[in-house]
């Protein structure tokens, strides 16, 4: 087991392969975030310090994107989730929920039914962030078959790069692939209703959000036998990146309230 430093304290720092996670002791409950794709999990470093202090934070990392960036990125979703669950092990005790944005979503949403499968333990609930349900993208169309620089300017549109990244043709040359290799990961799995989810399941949506729109997120209820519930923000694909948008402080009241 990995001993945290002390100056690391509070910080989402890594334990294992999968797991980041940002100790708090005293925590009564624990949040596990999947990130976008290309997206690692040190795209929720500023939650650890804006969730409630009764919330731990803890956030999955893939191959092939910062400290693994030397990895290949995952092609079987299968056998991503399974060695997903068998890294969270150590934070999957207590009540903890799954927090997914974007392509994280679904990897979240499998990840639960897998553990739910397995006779659990689940989470108390799922956020799915800015994406639509599986069916609209499975019978939709598909952002990986746009040529290439078609695909890069739709993923600079939906925003979440620093504009003096997305300036960095050198940089952008490294990033795009990665997101180009998570979409055409989930944009041809196809996530079947059955077995639903036991788990609440709560969608937050950006209202200027072309990608995952208020109507094509409905769906998900059909992916539970729990309430499904949704919630608007103002903004885009990352609204949860916006200033006055305080996302953590959402999750983390609703958790709490629970």
């Amino acid at each position: 087991m990995l001993t945290q430093r002390p100056g690391l304290k509070g910080r989402l720092v890594p334990e294992n392969r999968h797991l980041w996670r940002a100790r708090r002791p005293a925590a009564r409950h624990r949040i596990v975030c999947f990130p976008h794709a290309g997206g690692g999990a040190n795209a929720y470093a500023s939650w650890a310090r804006r969730l409630p202090e009764e919330v731990e934070l803890a956030a999955v990392q893939l191959p092939g994107r910062q400290n693994r960036i030397a990895e290949k990125p995952a092609t079987d979703v299968g056998r991503l989730v399974q060695a997903i669950i068998a890294d969270l092990r150590p934070v999957l005790t207590g009540p903890f929920s799954f927090f997914g944005h974007s392509c994280g979503s679904m990897l979240a949403f499998e990840v639960a039914r897998a553990l739910q499968l397995q006779g659990g333990p689940r989470p108390a609930r799922l956020f799915v962030s800015a994406q639509s349900a599986p069916e609209v993208i499975w019978n939709g169309p598909k952002l990986h078959d746009l040529p290439e620089r078609e695909f890069h300017a739709a993923v600079l549109s939906l925003g979440g790069f620093d504009e003096e990244v997305s300036a960095d043709q050198a940089v952008m040359d490294e990033l795009v692939p990665v997101v180009l290799g998570d979409f055409q990961l989930w944009e041809r799995h196809r996530i079947t209703t059955v077995p639903r989810l036991e788990s609440p399941v709560t969608a937050l949506v950006g209202e200027s959000d072309w990608r995952a729109p208020l109507d094509t997120v409905t769906g998900w209820s059909e992916y539970t036998s729990a309430p499904f519930t949704t919630r608007l923000f103002p903004g885009g694909h990352f609204y949860l990146n916006e200033d006055g948008n305080d996302v953590p402080g959402y999750v983390g009241e609703t958790l709490l309230g629970s």
